[in-house]
């Protein structure tokens, strides 16, 4: 009798699951993918697709969503809804569509944002397939160099340089030989980026299961049962290494991508992803990172929606029962209010909840308690350099350089942000060195004779602070002659690893956490959004951390839901795309992926039998 209710109970549920996951209409098919045409060199067509500014009689009618922000997990919702047959409105404060993947371009010299490199964009990977799906296969991506890192730690005749190569096994293999006592210590951590990669998207299932679920699974232990990922998340990334080697160097290489948090604060989980991400080889959009928003953005449009710039949002509409309904628009002395069933935030979630919900909205406990498990993230600080000279005259690299002065990453980054506003421009512990013009081939031809270099590094906001009410561009000399300090000193230190820079550099310019603020509304001027700390990634953090909100109708996307980057930023858009569609579109990547793996393996084996004929 038992055995009979069970099997009832296995079917229902097998039923339901066939007819949750294949009744619904798919967003992401094999067929929507086209070959890509040629790049658009005309920069006043590109404009009118990246530059739509907003008026009133641009509102696409009978809206089914609003995003808030044209970064790449705003655009990633916006072009998987608008796949799956809704009409999509995104609005965009600046001049210009994309977010951290627009570009500038200053006296002809074209710059990008916060785009540095790809990762996993290999035949068949999973993200490559969620690119093609919401650009329509018409993005292009340049593979780099398999040394496409390189680690420089200590100055002078102290310095070690090392070389971070791509590749199945070629990354394990050059640090074992760069490091022949560490063997074990480098099997361990690649054993774990493994881990991480492979078991990820048990997190993302938290994020999409309901919540009570996924609070039983995690406190019952049945979670942990299942895989190690769920107690890695929540390993410090210094006692991981501690555990692996005393080699102060190694635990550089194993933690090397910063974001603001030191070792000890940070995710062994993340760190270890972050590096995985580019072992089957790092990539640059082919044309600029504006090609990102350039192609996405037609999607949008194809199937009725819009995306309009010069459209800062000022407020959520919030009716009585505590449902979003819209949001205002500020356009000029006039808020123009436009309404949707459901509302994106791409801002973030200190933006969302602190800036645009109605002040007694913002108040609500759960509101509150939603905030509370984030803090705000560390700030950057870029400096943008133009040269009159090629690749070749400069002695550049596509490779993208990290600089350390110290190996010991957890008492460098405390003492540099422990600094004062006076000391800290001339003790600039870390920066990363990358050249956009030598990453893209096509560089060359849309900017003939020119070279472009971008310098981050991670400051605090607090020693900006004093000029936060003043103008952009307008922010008066002692603010200039500051954040010129901290150019300087990055320049000169790029300099000494590049010294044909310095007589050919014609173009400089700094943004600051106030820069960042202005034209791309990062909170406290942190363009990797919410900090990210040990607490954000414990397995319970995370599962509560999701795209709905406690205002009823409103959503979150981008950085704040999974972790920071583009990448990242791009599987928040379609966790949140999963949300509001109330169906899990990974499930038709993973299903486009497989049929294109085996549309490979016949066209393999069709041509291996015409050769033995």
């Amino acid at each position: 009798m038992w055995l009979l209710i069970f099997l009832v109970c296995v079917l229902i549920w097998a039923g339901g699951t066939y007819w949750y996951l294949f009744s619904k209409p798919s967003p992401f098919t094999v067929e929507s993918v086209r070959p890509p045409g040629p790049l658009e060199l005309d920069q006043r067509k590109r404009d009118k697709v990246l530059k739509q500014g907003f008026t009133k009689e641009k509102i696409p009618k009978n809206l089914d969503a609003i995003v808030i922000g044209s970064g790449i997990g705003g655009m990633t919702a916006a072009a998987t809804m608008a796949k799956a047959g809704k009409r999509v409105l995104v609005l965009e404060q600046h001049n210009v569509a994309g977010g951290c993947c627009h570009t500038f371009t200053e006296k002809g010299f074209e710059f990008d944002v916060g785009l540095h490199y790809f990762g996993q964009l290999h035949e068949n990977g999973l993200l490559k397939v969620a690119m093609d799906q919401i650009t329509e296969g018409q993005l292009e991506f340049v593979e780099l160099p398999q040394h496409f890192d390189s680690i420089v730690i200590g100055d002078s005749e102290k310095r070690r340089d090392y070389a971070i190569l791509s590749g199945k096994t070629e990354m394990e293999q050059n640090l074992k030989k760069i490091f022949p006592d560490e063997v074990k210590a480098v099997e361990e951590f690649s054993k774990t980026m493994k881990v991480t990669a492979r078991k990820i998207h048990y997190l993302a299932i938290l994020k999409l299961i309901p919540q009570w679920l996924a609070l039983f699974l995690l406190k019952s232990g049945i979670a942990d049962l299942c895989s190690s990922i769920f107690r890695l998340s929540g390993l410090n990334a210094t006692e991981m290494n501690n555990r692996l080697t005393s080699n102060k160097d190694l635990h550089v290489i194993f933690s090397y991508f910063f974001y603001g948090v030191p070792p000890k604060d940070s995710s062994c989980m993340i760190n270890a992803l972050m590096l995985h991400h580019f072992k089957r080889g790092a990539y640059y959009p082919k044309g600029g990172a504006s090609e990102i928003p350039f192609h996405i953005t037609k999607v949008i449009q194809k199937y009725g929606g819009s995306v309009l710039v010069r459209a800062p949002v000022s407020r959520i509409l919030v009716d009585k029962k505590g449902a979003a309904y819209g949001v205002t628009v500020k356009k000029g002395d006039e808020h123009v209010e436009i309404r949707a069933p459901v509302i994106i935030s791409n801002c973030g979630i200190f933006n969302t909840f602190q800036k645009l919900l109605p002040p007694e909205i913002q108040v609500k406990a759960d509101v509150r308690s939603r905030l509370d498990m984030m803090r705000p993230g560390k700030a950057s600080f870029l400096l943008f350099s133009g040269f009159d000279a090629t690749q070749e005259e400069l002695d550049i690299v596509p490779t993208s350089i990290w600089l350390f002065k110290s190996n010991d990453m957890d008492a460098m980054m405390d003492e540099f942000f422990g600094m004062s506003k006076d000391e800290a421009p001339e003790n600039i512990p870390m920066m990363l060195i990358t050249f956009p013009s030598a990453k893209d081939p096509t560089s060359q031809i849309r900017h003939p004779g020119k070279s472009c270099m971008t310098i981050l590094t991670m400051v605090n906001y607090e020693w900006f602070e004093e000029w936060k009410d003043t103008r952009v561009r307008k922010r008066g000399d002692d603010y200039f002659n500051y954040k010129m300090r901290f150019a300087n000193y990055l320049f000169e230190w790029a300099c000494k690893h590049f010294p044909k820079l310095r007589d050919k550099l014609v173009f400089q310019e700094a943004a600051t956490p106030l820069t960042n603020m202005h034209y791309l509304s990062c909170n406290r001027g942190a363009i990797y959004s919410a900090d990210h700390n040990l607490d954000r990634f414990y397995a319970e953090a995370m599962a509560q951390n999701r795209c709905d909100t406690p205002v009823k109708n409103l959503y979150l996307s981008g950085q704040d839901i999974f972790s920071c980057g583009i990448a990242g930023a791009l599987h928040g858009g379609l966790l949140c795309a999963s949300t509001i569609l109330n169906y899990p579109v990974y499930i038709d990547l993973l299903l486009i992926k497989k049929k294109l793996k085996w549309k490979k393996a016949k066209e393999a084996a069709k041509l291996a039998k015409q050769k033995q004929q």
